[in-house]
């Protein structure tokens, strides 16, 4: 298979969240057949989901990968695992998030994954740190991301490290 460029979203705010997320971008580097092309800047965001939490930090690393989608989901999955994620409440506080956001130009819509992302349009912490490092990526089914942003607000959305 020819290699493919993907996005990975990463969030913590769990277990310190910043060592969370870098040691990550490692993590992703050494999946089979993958490498790790760039990410953003680390930003910190308001949680979303059950109050109390701690704010999240969060990025979006660009890929190549050989792996099918579901293959590459579960070799996420097997990071988060690593990182002693637990899945108590949706949404709910985590020591590690991996999200597949953008599979090439696919759409994908199987039981365990959807790409886009479904709440991709939704989250600054992910169109934000997206845009960082792909201003002008086409997002199969969604308007460019210049209007993305357009309707997009920053409120509680930092950038706290440049990478």
């Amino acid at each position: 298979m020819q290699s493919i460029t993907a996005y990975i979203g990463l969030g913590s705010n769990l277990d310190d969240p910043i060592k969370q997320v870098r040691t990550a971008f490692e993590e992703l580097d050494s999946i089979e057949l993958t490498c790790l092309i760039k990410h953003s800047s680390l930003y910190r965001s308001d949680p979303v989901g059950p109050s109390g939490q701690p704010d999240y930090i969060n990025a979006v690393a660009q890929i190549k990968t050989q792996l099918e989608p579901i293959p590459l989901l579960r070799a996420l999955q097997a990071i988060e695992h690593d990182h002693r994620r637990v899945r108590l409440e949706r949404w709910g506080p985590r020591t590690l998030d991996l999200d597949l956001l953008v599979y090439a130009d696919q759409k994908i819509n199987e039981p365990d994954l959807i790409v886009p992302h479904i709440m991709i349009a939704e989250r600054p912490f992910v169109l934000y740190p997206l845009a960082e490092i792909t201003p002008d990526i086409k997002i199969p089914g969604l308007a460019p991301m210049s209007e993305l942003l357009e309707q997009s607000s920053k409120q509680g959305l930092s950038k706290i490290f440049n990478e």
